[in-house]
């Protein structure tokens, strides 16, 4: 398998906002002893566009990129706007959030008034948090070798995601970047591999256009019950009584700068579906990270518990829908020019990546055991695989192309769960992607711009069980060299060690454990 230019995980990027030499020497005078973070800087690049697709909001920044860098002018506007709203809105903390493995927010609060030095010095956290499961035990660091999970990391923070929160007392948000102690880049941080994969994209001039669309179930809760009891599921979502919890969500997203397209419910009772209005670089994959912790806070309020996990133990849906743009962000890739509602060119390589790679992108976008269960559902045979499938509008598919509404052509990564981490999602259909573009495998070219057929030597499959899939994706030399070996070494690890020790979602996670 040939891979090209899907860029090597041992070369450092740094985090947009955390490069202390940015702020002045007066700025920096109180600094201590104390091992400032310097992270090498990612190289500053003209601004992303896709304006049109970002609602007017005073406290969102529109622009926010995750191949960017501020400039110092930049850099001490971002922190005048902070310091403003901090004292409007009488701030007393500030969270400093990460994703662990499992798209999960991990986070560390902060004074408010040491809300500048901790912007210089970053806030340290012990390694282990991040990278090991829910429920750690003694013998698991010792299975997985990979890294040192006794020592601190530090969590430095993107200044364009700080966000007054609105279902949190006095107390705003900023998503941190994550570095070892002598400034490296945590090679096994979810956020630091998506940013690479888009920078990647963007040296080879293209720009990505992406949301994600989430299945979550909520049920009502009459009384203070077990924690591992659950009452009974809300028979619809959109009444009178349930109407509030719902405003206040979709509102609470918005002013974290989460901008929610649509919402509904779904299929079952209890459950919602909610689509984000798609936006450029890292922004989509961040939108779905606050969701997961914000949905969680506003249902409290209400007495309510929500799951992305389904009461018979399936995973909700979680799907990447997705487009890809010149790096200017004027034209849609994926639109075919002779005004055909079909993939171009480009979209049917983009494709013909992610079908090639499917088997091992399933490993990332459906980790438990639990969510491959969505994948044979409907089928009563016990087989190994089932074909991937892929077609123009239709949701059965495993990739859905749509080629209707106002932002041209687009493809629906169903693959994940609700319970995937959006930045592994992401960085994984990129990578995929790029290959299917650069790759000169005859088995991956796509037929004429004219036809709606895909040209395959063979049929892709997707394993059903996840130790099939673990091995598909140690065994995809591509993927493995563009999330880097150290991150695939770790995250196979893991899934075998949760294997062995029965450590599975089922039991742990299903209502009020971790993924709720």
């Amino acid at each position: 398998m040939v891979c090209h230019k899907l860029g090597d995980m041992s070369k450092p990027v740094g985090g947009p906002d955390s490069a202390a030499s940015h702020l002045s020497e007066e700025d920096k005078g109180s600094q201590d002893q104390t091992t400032v973070i310097k992270p090498p800087p990612l190289k500053t690049s003209a601004s992303l566009p896709g304006g049109e697709f970002h609602p007017d909001s005073s406290s969102t920044d529109s622009s926010r990129d995750s191949t960017q860098i501020p400039t110092t002018p930049q850099l001490f506007s971002r922190m005048k706007h902070i310091k403003k709203e901090m004292a409007k809105n009488h701030l007393q903390f500030v969270r400093f959030e990460a994703t662990d493995l499992h798209g999960v927010s991990r986070s560390k609060s902060i004074p408010a008034h040491f809300f500048q030095e901790k912007v210089i010095h970053g806030v340290f956290m012990p390694r282990g948090y991040l990278e090991l499961i829910p429920n750690p035990k003694n013998n698991e660091v010792d299975h997985i070798r990979a890294t040192c999970f006794n020592s601190d990391i530090v969590l430095m923070p993107e200044l364009s995601t700080f966000r007054v929160l609105p279902w949190a007392e006095r107390t705003a948000r900023v998503i941190c970047d994550t570095f070892t102690v002598t400034g490296e880049p945590l090679l096994t941080s979810p956020r630091y591999i998506a940013k690479r994969q888009l920078e990647q994209l963007q040296d080879c001039g293209f720009s990505l256009l992406s949301a994600f669309i989430y299945d979550f179930c909520i049920f009502g809760v009459p009384e203070i019950i077990n924690s591992k009891t659950v009452s009974f599921p809300a028979s619809t979502l959109l009444n009178n009584h349930d109407q509030t919890f719902i405003q206040e969500l979709v509102d609470g997203l918005y002013h974290t700068g989460a901008h929610v397209e649509s919402f509904s419910s779904s299929t079952r009772p209890g459950q919602m579906e909610i689509c984000f209005l798609p936006e450029f670089g890292i922004s989509s994959a961040d939108n779905a990270f606050t969701l997961r912790t914000g949905v969680n806070e506003v249902a409290r309020k209400y007495n309510y518990i929500t799951s992305f996990f389904i009461e018979t133990g399936f995973c909700n849906s979680g799907i990447l829908s997705h487009s890809l743009w010149d790096v200017g962000g004027k034209r849609n890739m994926f639109c075919s020019s002779s005004g055909i509602k079909q993939l171009a060119i480009t979209g049917k390589k983009w494709l013909a990546g992610l079908l090639k790679h499917c088997a091992a992108l399933s490993c990332l976008m459906a980790p438990a055991v639990s969510c491959r269960k969505r994948y044979s559902k409907e089928s009563k045979d016990q087989k190994e695989s089932v074909p991937t499938v892929w077609g123009y509008n239709d949701n059965s598919c495993a990739f859905n192309i749509k080629c209707h509404g106002e932002r041209g052509t687009r493809i629906e990564n169903k693959l994940g769960s609700a319970t995937a981490n959006p930045y592994l999602v992401l960085a994984a259909t990129v990578a995929a992607g790029l290959d299917g573009l650069q790759s000169s495998d005859d088995g991956a070219l796509a037929g004429p711009d004219d036809s709606t057929e895909l040209y395959q030597s063979k049929p892709s499959e997707i394993p059903l069980k996840l130790e099939d899939a673990l091995v598909a994706l140690e065994e995809d030399q591509c993927l493995r060299h563009a999330l880097g070996e150290t991150f695939v070494r770790y995250f196979v690890a893991l899934k075998k060690y949760e294997l062995e020790n029965d450590e599975t979602d089922a039991e742990r996670n299903k209502f009020l454990e971790y993924f709720i």
